[in-house]
């Protein structure tokens, strides 16, 4: 294990500091996000059922720590919605009975997610994210960023209800109240809060519209004094910089945590990694996805050492962090410098900032998650990929608050379809095509040997397909009672295990005593190598396995002799190509069928 590349990351990139041109960039590229992050982290504490403060000390460490520890140099780290939501989702039900809990729950469950991170990075399990699936992941944005922006309607009506057993219970609720009890002061400032980011999205996109917003419904929230008018507002902030203080741990409260503090590491590394890997292919930077695990990982302790809550990488944030010309981690240093001087000094400019701005904030953040494009992608490529991706969102939005439901049923739902895939995989008999290559007889109408039959099997071989594959290889030698040879084309098979090896042992024997030899043709040198070790090269015999498929055609029209005519074969090559062009070996791939 390379001790800079795990323990002390930053050391690839502090040097550069030197420089004044990458110094000047990183200060200004920090301040920047630093204006997007101070009024999106505490909208964000409110989305967890947090104080805004909160978001705050989330914001401060956090964002440090991850950078140096990290493999990314522009991934801001953070509180982001998805992570915020399921926190609240996780915590609600939990805290009922108290309300009191409530943070030192959200401390715990940052501690647990920041912990099972960087197991994951110190044992070199990041492929565990791999299990979601791309349209998973997908269909849970989708969910989570309705149920994240229907969330913020009371706030922005000004309207308050109690939360139901499911959320679109308490959705259609807050709409019911919105309609019948409107406070008309909150509605304006959250439209005119939702109209300045819109409107300087559109006409100045470099500019940092959420600041912007926050600040003129602050002053005007002061000048008028909304809060005496019933408009609620963020109110006192605690000022000074948050304690260093261990988490209380209580073994029970961790055991009803631990499935959800487990979604929420995945969930929330699946989306930090997915933003560093599209900026590191755009800045050509090497990027390590365990190394990243452990940074967030630290990232997400810190949090909870520093009284806030879980984090993540962020979109938004991050390319905002690339776009204003961050070249190092030091950027995210700036960053939290500044997030530093808020808590320290800037706290009481905050106290008029209506909690409607911070809705606003929510709903523009979220608006850009709800993507139905990818889906419609997925069904050009595979339909069961479309169908997983909305089963996981229909269930998410049925479920919610229970997020993490949505998602395991989504990941039992990818990795069942993909094992009933590989259980069925493509099995065809070949024959030669007008062209002089070796096609799917079935699928091109072609008429096949009687003697000699070639079978293509397109799949790893292991235990779900083995029987699939042997019954396939009986039905078609029960059709062909005149069958002396069974030329197995093994290119398609990647790897075996010991069941697919014990059938292919016991179907050699079944075929033997029905007359039939069983030939293999261009098997790769992995499994050679375990037909060797098992003794199934020694239970066939060396010559029956074959480099190329036109030598075991030669030996079986051979040793058939009299018995078939190799020029009335269908198999035989009508044309004069090179033994490597019957084989298929120099044609292009669009040639295979």
């Amino acid at each position: 294990m390379n001790f800079t590349n795990t323990f002390a990351p930053f050391l690839r990139w502090i040097g550069e500091l030197k420089d004044p041109k990458i110094l000047r960039a990183d200060v200004v590229a920090g301040i920047t996000v630093a204006l997007v992050l101070v009024p999106q982290s505490m909208a964000y504490a409110q989305l967890a059922g947090l104080p805004p403060y909160i978001g705050l000390y989330a914001s401060f460490l956090p964002g440090i720590v991850a950078a140096l520890f990290g493999s990314s140099r522009q991934l801001a780290t953070g509180p982001v919605a998805v992570v915020s939501l399921m926190t609240a989702s996780t915590l609600e039900p939990l805290a009922a009975g108290n309300p009191e809990g409530y943070l030192a729950y959200a401390v715990l469950m940052a501690l647990m997610v920041g912990v099972f991170q960087i197991s994951l990075g110190l044992l070199r399990m990041g492929v565990l994210v791999d299990f979601l699936s791309h349209p998973v992941v997908t269909g849970f944005t989708n969910a989570a960023a309705i149920i994240i922006g229907t969330s913020q309607i009371g706030k922005l009506f000004g309207v308050s209800v109690e939360k139901s057993e499911h959320t679109y219970e308490t959705v259609w609720n807050t709409l019911v109240a919105a309609s019948q009890d409107t406070h008309m002061m909150t509605l304006v400032v959250g439209i005119v809060a939702l109209g300045i980011m819109i409107a300087m999205r559109k006409f100045t996109p470099k500019a940092p519209n959420v600041l912007v917003a926050v600040a003129i419904t602050t002053a005007v929230s002061w000048w008028m004094n909304l809060e005496a008018k019933g408009v609620r507002v963020v109110g006192s902030i605690p000022e000074g910089l948050p304690a260093l203080v261990m988490p209380t741990f209580d073994v029970e409260t961790a055991v009803q945590l631990s499935t959800a503090a487990i979604a929420i590491a995945l969930i929330g590394f699946m989306e930090a990694i997915s933003i560093a890997k599209a900026m590191a292919a755009q800045t050509r930077q090497r990027l390590d996805s365990n190394q990243e695990l452990v940074g967030q990982g630290l990232g997400n302790v810190m949090s909870a050492l520093s009284g806030g809550y879980a984090v993540s990488g962020s979109f938004s944030r991050s390319a905002v962090n690339i776009s204003a010309g961050a070249i190092t981690g030091f950027s995210a240093i700036v960053t939290g410098i500044v997030v530093a001087i808020t808590l320290l000094w800037l706290t009481p400019l905050l106290y008029f900032l209506p909690q409607a701005t911070l809705a606003a904030v929510i709903i523009m953040a979220v608006i850009n998650l709800v993507k139905i494009k990818p889906i419609m992608e997925f069904w050009k490529v595979q339909p069961h990929d479309a169908y997983v991706s909305i089963i996981t969102f229909a269930l998410t939005l049925l479920w919610a608050p229970h997020l993490d439901k949505g998602i395991y049923v989504g990941v039992i739902l990818s990795l069942g379809m993909y094992l009933w895939r590989t259980m069925r995989p493509r099995i065809s008999e070949l024959s030669r095509d007008k062209d002089g290559t070796l096609r799917d007889a079935k699928v091109r109408g072609l008429k096949t040997c009687d003697h000699i039959s070639v079978i293509r099997f397109d799949g790893s071989l292991y235990f779900a397909n083995a029987g699939y594959f042997e019954d396939k290889v009986l039905r078609n030698l029960a059709k062909k009672p005149d069958l002396v040879y069974m030329i197995i084309d093994a290119e398609g098979i990647n790897s075996i295990d010991a069941s697919g090896e014990e059938m292919l042992h016991v179907l050699a024997q079944r075929l033997h005593a029905s007359g039939v030899e069983v030939l293999v043709a261009r098997a790769k040198k992995q499994l050679m190598d375990i037909f060797r070790r098992t003794g199934y090269v020694e239970h066939l015999g060396e010559d029956h396995f074959f480099r190329l498929r036109s030598h075991a055609f030669n030996y079986a029209w051979k040793h058939l002799m009299d018995r078939h005519d190799p020029e009335t074969c269908p198999i035989k090559i009508p044309v004069p190509l090179d033994a490597a062009e019957a084989d298929g070996d120099a044609r292009p791939a669009t040639a295979v069928s």
